[in-house]
This record gives structure tokens, C-alpha cells and sequence, in this order.
């Protein structure tokens, strides 16, 4: 209840006002007591004010009860006025307490005092017995004396102790600070005598334990140490005592003693020494005819009469020997006993009724140490005594080593293959490799059976039948994963799409042939831009669908039976078949059908070709006729057409293919126009010949470049945009189409940003090509290229090599002789060929392009034989004005050229006058990003100026990544170039307040700067693929990225607005 809460508040407070009440009532137990009590009195007011802030805070909540007139128990009404009125109790009991200190105060001055009189009193005392002993000199009694100094010391120290103590509360009570100087020169003069006399005790003793005691009782280590510590305390005490010749006569004979009895130091530390063994002992007493075993009653002094000193040397030998052999047999002990307790993990494997292993990386490190241990071991003179043990321990720890290792390697095959061959598909499809699977997995389970009841390595490892069983293991899983990849093969062969796929995803797909639907995650890898297919209730595949979602209805339908890898090829088949039957109705119509009705009857794939088809036939009879400038304006109506088009509510996947034909289209206009300018009335004229045209012959797609002509693909393409063609793109098109006529390859070679990835791929979308594009690295070997090459030959497929000169120059000689075999199989048109050893078929249409960024650190220079093959391409830094505006226009843009011209400009006068930093760039890459952002606010805000929403651009894509310094040069530069153009304010909305809420909830201070780079972040997550947090530790990169996440998130959840 309510009151039940108020009750216990009012409680704690009490507690803490009755503890103060109490400590008040206490009374000091002395001076320094009573100073602590002071000071802390000095501190009640304070904390008497913060409980009573408490106080106020419950009577508040029990004035809400007494207005809505609860009853109040007479226990807690009482307690309520009691705490409220407690601080006045309190200001009484401390003016009760003051005037008590100062009664207390007398009472201690007074002790004192007197303390001071009796600590002098004693310092007296200590005197007159420093004086005795000052005249003692009788050696006989040393050990008496000893007694007496050592009582008197503790004395002193007592005393310095209390005279320490009182002087603290001389301080304390505001007296005169006086040290007691006479006990601190007392002690001064006393220590010599004590040195003297203490260390002349302990000689004594000691001399007379290590002549007499049992020698087997003696700790020989510590010896030298203490003989000559007080060798040096006796010189000492003869330098200090020479004006009193009895004392310094007591300290000549102990230091004389000592020096008698050094001789013996050696001696006794040698016989002491730890690796002394009966056999050493056994040893020496043949070699000097004394008896020297340890017996319990043998002592030194013994063997000095016996004259063991005269043989001194050898003793000194023996020990030597012992002590090296006692070293040896401690690291090997130390060995074996590290291992008792080393056990490897064995834990429970996925649902196999099976285990593995795993040994830690500090265990098979120390594995490794150790096994160096012993070898050095094996090199010493001195592990005779226990070869044999040792030659055990160093044959276990190699064994053991080489179990480790290849049980490791077992494992990781076995998990590999484990669900492969769990697959009742792959086990009837396999059934050799299988048997000889289960054959290897009944003794895996034995092992890790045998491995779990006994999981200590040194107790299972050293174990030459686990040896032997685990190489028959590693032997049949070879033979295994040889008939795999072998199976592999064979599918890849029947549907070389699979060769762009991984081992592991081909075998995803084979162990689930009964599941039709396990191909749909791998599609996009098989085909250029297929992203899934329908399958209907009976299984039949009746449509296709790009990345971007758009449909096509396939003709025919396609049931998947048989082999996944034989109703595949019905797909690649029927997706060709499906293309050119509508490319083939799409033209038929394309002449009675209006532009803007046309272009949305069909997919995007079909608009484009079928568009270029239909311009390549109309400016032919326009040369014909010599009627270029009529067609050009019939170009100029249909590209408004579609302008108007592009402005007009749409869908997705309009919107995509819109912007796709009007890039191309624009193409052909400026294409028209140069020929009108170059007076061109002949359709062999070299200007209308060198552009890529395309015609409807026989019912099949050609594209033809200059002399050279091509078949189109079919390669379902999808919608994901065409690229802006410049005259430097038309170049390098006349290039690589002049290449592929003569069954070369092409490389086109430039610095980062050129475009050279983007016009191989945008080629290949001109042809209906799939371009695979795969980035090399110094890792590739011949046999990774050889089976990509053997893929793409049987595909008819493109390869796009990037950074192909980061191969190593080895390889690159074997890639040449593969690349070789295959352009050498297209020049004599072949059917089939032999490849590495197999015979492959040879679809004409495949080919292999390069691209290289020379000069780069880590690139090699490319061996002439590969040269050979490649035609180049020099690409250099694009028309980014061009490019910026055709793309603009695409987006719906009318006032593109002005526009593109200030981005471009921004870019270049961004790059002169800012700092130069790493993660800066402003080049095509940042360009495309910022006209795809200016593309993505058209369409969000339709009603906003074109000027407004480049600026808005520009900024959301630079602002988040300059330094401050920068960030004013750029807004100058941005000011100049949209002069009296103010930025709209953006509303963040629901965004902003999450990102707020979610750093209070972390305990994080709201800073403006902090949120605002958060949305700056935010911003950049939409239109960049990765990215990077630059700053300073501290600076808040991780949180603000986490609170990001954390807080858009929320927001998609939630279905809100986040930006407005």
C-alpha cells in the first residue's frame, strides 16, 4: 500500500537521524578520537539538510493523503512529525556535544602531559642499560648479552613509537612540537653494540648447527649468503669499536672465526646441493674411500677429520654434474606433469549422435614448445641417467603432434562431407562414394567416442593405432571428395551455368533435387538478372522475375523433372525462346502503336532493343531518302514523349525503364545529329556503319558494329539501367566489337573511376550477353581460372576480369595457354574442344575481357604472350558534364545542361581549393551519387524547383564527410554557383525524436552536433552501398552509427514518415 511505502521512507530517515543522534552521544576515546569527532560535526548541518530535502519530499505525499482524508495510524503520524521535527533535536544535541569536547580537550591536555614525563622517564632508564652494555666484553657470555640487547631494543622501539605518537598530539592539541632528540641519538649510539653482540650470537649458533647437526638436515642454499653478511657486519663493528680495543678484540675473534670457516662455504653448499643423489654420493665415497652416504647421524665435522677436504675438486665436479642432470630432470618433470591436467574440448556435433574436437591454440602451441624443449634436451651430455624416460616422453610428443594434425584435418573433412552424405539424394546418386563415407564415419565415431570418455591429449594422442586409423580415414575421404567433385563435374558439364557457382551452392541445389524450389537463391549467379521463378501448384514455371521485380510470362511453361542441372537448360532455353517471340511481336506493332502506349505494353529488355531496332531501320531509309532532318524532329517529339512520360505518375519498374530508353534514346539523338552535321547520304558511310545498330532478320535479333555482326543474346536483362554513352564509350565499343569479330579479347586499361567494369558490362547488355565479373587478386591459381574458363566457354557467356594485373606473373603465363585454347576454338568454329584434357563444348558468343589500372603498386606487368590475345582500350576521366546531364534528363530534369554543368563544377573546384584527405573523392563515383540523390528527391518532391533539389543534393551527399575547415570553403563554393538560392529546412519528424529518445535511454547527452551527424549518416546509408566513419576515439563513431541502426529501425517498424 501507499502508506506502507510512506512508512518506510519515514523509517530510513529516522534511521539516519538516530545515527547521527547516537555518534553525537558518544564519548571520545582520545585526542585523535575526539579531532576526528570535530571534524565530522563541521559536516552534520549538510547532510542534517539533504535528509531533511527527504523529509519534505515524504511529507508532501503525506499531505495528498490528509487532503483526501486518509486515517493515519497513530505509530505514523507520530513518525512523521518526529522526522520533521528531528533537525532541531539535532542543532540542540550538537551545542551539548561542543561543550563536551571541550571538557574532553582538558581532560586529554592533562594525560599527555603526564605521558610525556613517563616516556622521559623511561628514556632515563634506557640510558644507564645502553651504559652496561657498554662495558661488557666477555665473549663467554655473548649469547646473554644477545638477550639483553635485544630486550632493550624492543624497548627503544616502543619508545620511538610512543614519542611519535605524542608528538602527532602536541599538534593536534596546538602545544609546542618537541622531539625527543635524546632516545634518536640513544639509538644511534646503541645500534653498533646490538650489531656487534646479535651477529656474534648468531655465528655461534649457526657455526655450531652447520659442524655438528646431522649434514642431512642442512639447508646448504643459503649459506654463502649469510657468512658473508656477517663477515661485513664484524669488519664493520672492528672499524667502529677501535678507540675501545676489549669490544673491538670480541669482534677480530668472531670475524676470525668466520674467515676459518669460509673455506668450508663451498664445501657444504656442494654436498647440499638439491641434485645430489645417492648415486653421486655412492660416486664420490670410491673415488676419496670415504664413507659418504647420508646418514642421520653423519656430520661435516666428520668429514672434515675423515679429510674430505683434500678432496675438494672433486667433489665441486660431482656436484656440477648433478646440479646440470637435477636441471634437465626438472624441465622434464615439469613437462610431463603440464599435461596431466591439458584435455581437448569434445562437445556435441549438430544433431550427427556424434562429437568433435577442439584443442585451444595455446595448448598446441605449447605442444610445439615442448617438442623444442626436448630437442634441445637431446644435444646435453647429461641426460645419460634417463635417456631411456626421456627418449619416452620425446617419442609421445612427436607422435602426439602429428595425431593432433591430422586428426584436425580429418575433422574438417568429415564436417564438410557429414551433411553432403546425409542426403538421401547424394547417397543414391553416389552410392560407391557413400559406402566408403559410412565406412570412414563408423571409425570417426569410434574415435570421437573413445575421445570423450577420455578427453586428456597425452593419454589418447600418444596412440600409434589412432595413428593409423586416422591416415585410413584422411585416404577414404580423399577418395570421396575426388568422386564428388568428379559428380560435380558431370552436372556442370550438362548446365555450365553451374561452373559460376561454388561447390558448396551446387551441392545445396544436388541434395535437394525433390525440393524444386531449393534453386531460387542461386538463380541470380546462373543468370545475368534473374531473380526468381514461379512455380505453380503442379510445379509448372510459368513466369520469371528480375531483381527489381518486373514479370515475364514464359512461353513455354517449363515442368522441372528429371535433373535439376536437364529442366535448368528448359529455363535457359525458354527464357531465349520467350525474348524473341516478344521482341518479334513488340516490332510488329511498333509502327501503328503511339511512343508513350508502346513502351509500356512490353518489359524493359524488349522497349530498349526493340527501340534501337526500330531507330536503326528509320534512319537507314532516312539516309535513303535523305530525309535525316525529318526523323530527327520525329526523335526530338518522341524523347518529350517520354519526358512527359517520366514526370507522370508511374510504377517502379516504369520508372526504371523509362530512364533506361530515354539514356539510349538521347544516344541516338546526338548520334542523328551528327550525322545531319557530317552530311551523311550513304548507309555504308563510316559515321552510321561505327555505331551499334541493331536489325530483325529472319525472325532473329542481329547487332552490327562497322563490319562485324553479332547475334543477339536473349539474356533475360531485367530493368537495372543502361549506362550514359559518351563518344569515349562509343570508342571503346568500336574497340571491343572490332576484337570480338576477330575472337580476341579486350582489355581496357585506365585509372580508378574511368568506367572500364561499367562498358564491358553495358556491352554486354547491349548483346543479351551474361558478364560474369570477378575480381582477381594475388591468391588465384591456374586451376580456380581454368575451371571459370571451362564455364564461361560452354556458357557462351562474358568474363569481366578486374585489376586482372594483380595475378601473379606465374599464372598469368598458364592463363595465357587457357585463354589460347579457347580463342584458337572460336577462330576454326568448332563445336566441341579439348580443354585441360576434357572435351567441352563451345558456344561462339563467349569471351573474355580485362581491365587493368597501370602504374598501381602490387600490379604486374602482363607476359607478351597474353598481350597477344587482348586488343586494349585506353580509358580516360569521362565527359562527367555529359554524363551528369543525360542522366539528369532521365530523371525528369528540364533545365539538365545548367544543372549538370554546376554539379560538375562543384566537384572540380572542390577538389583545388580543399584539403587533401584520404577519404575524400570527387570523382565519377561521387558525381553518380549525387545525381542519383538529386533522381530520388524529383520524385519525393515533385513541387520543389530543380535548383533547390540539385543544392539539397550536393549537400546531403559532401556536408557529412568534410572537416570543418572544408565544410565553409564549400559552402562558398555552393553559394557561388546557386547564388541567392537559400536551402529549404528539412523535417526530420519521427526520425529526429527517435534518435533524441533512444541516446537518453543509452545515458548519452542530446547534443544537436551529435544528432545531426547521426541523420547525416542516416542520409548516407541510402545511397551508398558501404561506408566509412571517419574521427578522432572518442568522437562518438561507433554510438552514433549503433543509435542509427537502433533508432531507423523503430521507425520502419513502426511504419512512420522518417523524413518529410
Amino acid at each position: 500500500m501507499f502508506t506502507d511505502k510512506l512508512r518506510s521512507k519515514i523509517d530510513e530517515i529516522l534511521d539516519e537521524y538516530t545515527e547521527i543522534n547516537a555518534k553525537l552521544k558518544e564519548e571520545s576515546r582520545n585526542v585523535e578520537h575526539l579531532f576526528d569527532k570535530k571534524e565530522w560535526v563541521e559536516t552534520i548541518p549538510l547532510t542534517v539538510k539533504n535528509i531533511d530535502e527527504n523529509t519534505q519530499k515524504v511529507k508532501i505525499e503525506f499531505d495528498i493523503l490528509e487532503h483526501f482524508r486518509w486515517n493515519l495510524s497513530d505509530e505514523d503520524f507520530h513518525a512523521k512529525w518526529e522526522a520533521i521535527g528531528y533537525p532541531h533535536k539535532i542543532e540542540q544535541l550538537i551545542v551539548e556535544t561542543e561543550e563536551r569536547f571541550i571538557a574532553e580537550q582538558d581532560k586529554f591536555l592533562k594525560n599527555q602531559l603526564q605521558d610525556e614525563i613517563m616516556l622521559q622517564e623511561k628514556i632515563d632508564m634506557l640510558v644507564g642499560n645502553v651504559a652496561n652494555i657498554a662495558l661488557q666484553t666477555n665473549i663467554n657470555m655473548v649469547h646473554e648479552i644477545a638477550i639483553d640487547i635485544r630486550r632493550i631494543w624492543k624497548m627503544m622501539k616502543e619508545c620511538q613509537e610512543t614519542g611519535i605518537m605524542l608528538n602527532e598530539r602536541q599538534k593536534l592539541l596546538g602545544l609546542p612540537v618537541v622531539p625527543f632528540e635524546s632516545l634518536t641519538k640513544l639509538m644511534k649510539d646503541f645500534e653498533p653494540y646490538q650489531t656487534l653482540w646479535i651477529t656474534a650470537s648468531d655465528w655461534l649458533k649457526w657455526h655450531e648447527i652447520w659442524m655438528e647437526n646431522p649434514l642431512i638436515t642442512i639447508d646448504g642454499s643459503n649459506i654463502d649468503n649469510y657468512v658473508n653478511e656477517m663477515y661485513k657486519a664484524m669488519s664493520r663493528s672492528i672499524k667502529i669499536f677501535k678507540e675501545f680495543p676489549k669490544v673491538a678484540a670480541v669482534a677480530e675473534y668472531i670475524r676470525d672465526q668466520i674467515e676459518g670457516f669460509k673455506p668450508y662455504v663451498g664445501m657444504i653448499e656442494a654436498l647440499r646441493n638439491p641434485g645430489m643423489k645417492p648415486r653421486h654420493f655412492d660416486e664420490l665415497s670410491i673415488v676419496t674411500g670415504i664413507q659418504m652416504a647420508l646418514t642421520p647421524t653423519l656430520t661435516f665435522k666428520e668429514l672434515i677429520l675423515l679429510g674430505i677436504m683434500q678432496y675438494e675438486e672433486t667433489v665441486m665436479t660431482v656436484a656440477d654434474e648433478a646440479e646440470k642432470e637435477y636441471s634437465i630432470e626438472g624441465i622434464l618433470d615439469k613437462m610431463i606433469s603440464a599435461w596431466d591436467t591439458i584435455t581437448m574440448d569434445v562437445i556435441p556435433y549438430k544433431n550427427t549422435g556424434t562429437y568433435i574436437m577442439k584443442i585451444a591454440d595455446e595448448t598446441l602451441m605449447l605442444l610445439d614448445d615442448h617438442i623444442l624443449n626436448a630437442q634441445q634436451i637431446s644435444f646435453s651430455p647429461f641426460k645419460a641417467v634417463f635417456e631411456d624416460r626421456f627418449e619416452e616422453w620425446d617419442q609421445k610428443l612427436k607422435l602426439s603432434q602429428e595425431v593432433i594434425l591430422l586428426w584436425i584435418e580429418v575433422q574438417k573433412h568429415w564436417m564438410y562431407l557429414e551433411p553432403i552424405f546425409s542426403s538421401e539424394d547424394i547417397s543414391r546418386q553416389l552410392p560407391v562414394e557413400t559406402r566408403k563415407f559410412n565406412t570412414m564415419d563408423r571409425t570417426w565415431r569410434r574415435i570421437m567416442k573413445t575421445a570423450h570418455e577420455c578427453p586428456y591429449i597425452m593419454k589418447i594422442c600418444p596412440d600409434k593405432t589412432l595413428l593409423e586409423s586416422l591416415k585410413e580415414c584422411i585416404s577414404l575421404l580423399e577418395v570421396v571428395q575426388k568422386g564428388l567433385a568428379d559428380y560435380l563435374e558431370t552436372k556442370r558439364m550438362v548446365f555450365p551455368r553451374f561452373f559460376f557457382l561454388s561447390d558448396d551452392e551446387l551441392l545445396e541445389i544436388v541434395a535437394q533435387t525433390k525440393n524444386v524450389q531449393a534453386v531460387q537463391p542461386h538463380l541470380k549467379k546462373c543468370f545475368e538478372n534473374m531473380r526468381e521463378l514461379r512455380f505453380e501448384e503442379d510445379l509448372a514455371i510459368t513466369r520469371m522475375y528480375s531483381a527489381e521485380y518486373e514479370e515475364v510470362v514464359l512461353r513455354p511453361p517449363i515442368y522441372p523433372e528429371g535433373n535439376v542441372e536437364n529442366w535448368l537448360g528448359l529455363v535457359e532455353e525458354a527464357m531465349r525462346n520467350t525474348l524473341r517471340e516478344i521482341i518479334g511481336e513488340a516490332l510488329q506493332i511498333v509502327e501503328e502503336t503511339s511512343r508513350k502506349e508502346w513502351v509500356y505494353m512490353w518489359p524493359g529488355q524488349v522497349v530498349l532493343c526493340g527501340g534501337q531496332t526500330y531507330w536503326t531501320a528509320h534512319v537507314e531509309d532516312a539516309i535513303k531518302r535523305n530525309v535525316l532532318r525529318t526523323f530527327y524532329g520525329v526523335m526530338l517529339s518522341q524523347l518529350d514523349d517520354l519526358r512527359e512520360l517520366i514526370r507522370s505518375p508511374h510504377t517502379e519498374i516504369q520508372r526504371l525503364m523509362l530512364e533506361a530508353v530515354i539514356i539510349i534514346e538521347v544516344h541516338a539523338r546526338d548520334v542523328l545529329y551528327k550525322l545531319i552535321q557530317e552530311n551523311v547520304t550513304n548507309v555504308n558511310d563510316f559515321e552510321w556503319i561505327s555505331q551499334l545498330r541493331y536489325y530483325w532478320v529472319d525472325s532473329e535479333l542481329k547487332v552490327r558494329a562497322v563490319n562485324a555482326e553479332f547475334s543477339y543474346g536473349y539474356e533475360y536483362l531485367g530493368n537495372n539501367g543502361r549506362l550514359v554513352i559518351t563518344p569515349l564509350t562509343d570508342r571503346c565499343y568500336l574497340t571491343l566489337t572490332g576484337a570480338l569479330h576477330l575472337k580476341f579479347g579486350g582489355a581496357p586499361a585506365g585509372p580508378a573511376g574511368t568506367g572500364k567494369t561499367e562498358t564491358t558490362k553495358d556491352l554486354a547488355k547491349a548483346f543479351a550477353i551474361q558478364c560474369v565479373v570477378f575480381n582477381c587478386s594475388d591468391q588465384l591459381d591456374f586451376l580456380s581460372m581454368g575451371k571459370f574458363f571451362k564455364g564461361l566457354a560452354s556458357a557462351g557467356a562474358w568474363a569481366c576480369f578486374d585489376e586482372f594485373n594483380r595475378i601473379d606473373i606465374e599464372v598469368l603465363s598458364v592463363i595465357a595457354q587457357q585463354i589460347m585454347t579457347i580463342q584458337k576454338a572460336q577462330q576454326i568454329r568448332a563445336e566441341v574442344f579439348t580443354f585441360e584434357g576434357v572435351e567441352i563444348t563451345l558456344k561462339p558468343s563467349c569471351a573474355i575481357f580485362i581491365t587493368m589500372n597501370p602504374g598501381y603498386a602490387g600490379r604486374t606487368e602482363l607476359p607478351d604472350n597474353l598481350k597477344a590475345l587482348f586488343r586494349p582500350v585506353a580509358m580516360m576521366v569521362p565527359n562527367y558534364a555529359l554524363i551528369a546531364e543525360i542522366s539528369l534528363f532521365s530523371y525528369g530534369f528540364s533545365d539538365a545542361k545548367t544543372l549538370a554543368g554546376k554539379i560538375t563544377t562543384t566537384f572540380k573546384l572542390s577538389s583545388e581549393q580543399l584539403s587533401t584527405q584520404d577519404h575524400y573523392d570527387f570523382g565519377m563515383r561521387a558525381v553518380k551519387t549525387v545525381i542519383a540523390v538529386a533522381g530520388n528527391l524529383k520524385r519525393e518532391l515533385k513541387d520543389v524547383e530543380e535548383q533547390q533539389i540539385c543544392l539539397r543534393a550536393l549537400r546531403d551527399v559532401n556536408v557529412p564527410k568534410f572537416l570543418s575547415d572544408d565544410l565553409k570553403l564549400f559552402n562558398g563554393i555552393v553559394s557561388d554557383l546557386f547564388p541567392q538560392l537559400t536551402e529549404l529546412p528539412v523535417d526530420y519528424g519521427i526520425l529526429e525524436a527517435e534518435i533524441r529518445k533512444t541516446i537518453l535511454e543509452k545515458g548519452l547527452e542530446s547534443v544537436d552536433e551529435f544528432v545531426k551527424k547521426i541523420i547525416q549518416l542516416y542520409e548516407t546509408t541510402l545511397v551508398r552501398h558501404g561506408l566509412m566513419l571517419v574521427g578522432p576515439t572518442g568522437s562518438g563513431k561507433t554510438k552514433g552509427n549503433l543509435k542509427q541502426f537502433r533508432a531507423g529501425r523503430w521507425c520502419r517498424s513502426n511504419n512512420d514518415c522518417i523524413r518529410k
